[in-house]
């Protein structure tokens, strides 16, 4: 039966209480409810689980996503079991990658180019135009580029380790696993295999996965209900919040108000049984 029961996150954004002096803290906030979820509709979306590098080849770019090596601990500690679970379930797995170019030589990704053609044509959607770039704009994108991320000294590193970047050994598509690289992708995939709900694994909950081409905001928009695995997504944090990687938690509840809902990896593995 492709229709199972599971326990699913969600919040309670109301109501709030104008009786408290804060009155979000009436909210109902987090639940947890065994609500549907139909296996045959659903593809798990593995989204950008880039290899890195190690700090060693890549120092600079680890200094400035210092959420790589929790990326890596998920890759090595969630990944395989997830993956061979869904594979062996029969359940559909989509691979999200960027548009560098790393994807080109898989099948799985010249599949999913000829599943694109058939449902929105040969031509892609045009790219905006830039805006114009005069003296104060180059100058605030100067400073931001020193100044905000990822640091001149950071920047010959990331573009080494970018330049060689590929999917992780355990998130490596297999056979002809789709590859998509933009939403526009990501769409001809769900209507070809008829899939209207996406969980999204992968990095970072609160950035790639919301804002990258092929985001769940993307895709919530064009009518699909997107949720994420607590155990299998990390965020990019800051100084303030790495410690209790609050950022991560924000993700999860922006993910769970707006998209769709919040699973526990050992609850989504059992249906996977």
């Amino acid at each position: 039966m492709n229709v199972k029961m599971i326990p699913s996150w969600y919040y309670r954004q109301f109501d709030a209480d104008y009786s408290l002096a804060v009155p979000a803290e009436g909210y109902g906030g987090w639940k947890r409810q065994e609500l549907p979820i139909d296996l045959s509709r659903t593809a798990l979306v593995s989204m950008h689980a880039w290899d890195c590098g190690g700090y060693e080849q890549y120092p600079g770019w680890h200094r400035a996503v210092e959420y790589i090596p929790r990326a890596n601990r998920i890759a090595s500690d969630v990944f395989p079991l997830l993956f061979e679970s869904v594979r062996k379930r029969g359940m559909r797995l989509f691979h999200v990658a960027d548009n560098s170019g790393y994807a080109d030589g898989f099948g799985g990704y010249a599949k999913t180019l000829e599943i694109y053609k058939k449902h929105f044509g040969a031509d892609p959607v045009p790219a905006p135009k830039s805006p114009v770039h005069d003296t104060v704009y180059n100058e605030l994108v100067r400073f931001r580029r020193e100044n905000s991320m990822p640091g001149l000294h950071n920047e010959p590193d990331v573009e080494r380790g970018r330049s060689a970047m590929t999917f992780l050994p355990e998130a490596m598509p297999l056979d002809n696993e789709p590859i998509a690289s933009n939403s526009g992708h990501l769409h001809a995939l769900c209507l070809e295999y008829g899939v209207n709900h996406l969980v999204y694994v992968g990095f970072a909950i609160n950035w790639c996965l919301q804002y990258s081409p092929g985001n769940m905001n993307d895709m919530a928009d064009r009518g699909l209900i997107c949720s994420a695995i607590r155990e299998a997504v990390t965020a990019v944090e800051n100084r303030e919040s790495a410690r209790y990687e609050t950022h991560k938690e924000h993700g999860l509840w922006v993910t769970a108000l707006k998209n769709g809902f919040v699973y526990d990896l050992k609850d989504f593995l059992e249906i996977l049984v």
